[in-house]
């Protein structure tokens, strides 16, 4: 089978060779929009500007002006880096509580219009959970 692209995290997969590969552009576009995400600015070698870094937001405390921030970080990474998908919705939820601190969830959504689809992130601190459906 041809693939675009390794899955991560990397698992062998000796069927299709030494890894499990990405086989469709949605499963690739879904893959660099969560690396996107995760990624904290200064991480990625020769552009310093990569990555929303929302692993530092997980555990603060929700207000306005840091949802606002939020919100204006992935939508300039999105229109810098991936201007072929069209950011959807931005919401923010709170997961369980741990000693009084609250956790952040972020769930976002995206559509890619020259695949006729739609996708759905959710960023919580237990890891990435995530949902797609198709238009």
């Amino acid at each position: 089978m041809i693939g675009y692209s390794p899955k991560f995290p990397l698992q062998i997969d000796n069927y299709v060779g030494a890894y499990s590969l990405n086989v469709t552009l949605k499963e690739v576009i879904k893959q660099n929009f969560i690396n996107l995400m995760l990624t904290s600015p200064g991480e990625r070698i020769m552009d310093i500007n990569f990555g929303a870094g929302l692993r530092r937001y997980l555990f603060e405390q929700r207000t306005d002006g840091l949802t606002e921030q939020i919100a204006s970080t992935i939508s300039g990474q999105v229109n810098k880096y991936m201007s072929f998908i069209n950011l959807g919705s931005v919401s923010f939820g709170r997961g369980e509580t741990i000693e009084n601190e609250q956790i952040l969830n972020i769930q976002i959504s995206y559509s890619i219009p020259s695949l006729g689809t739609t996708d759905v992130v959710t960023i919580e601190d237990t890891g990435i959970i995530t949902a797609g459906n198709s238009l």
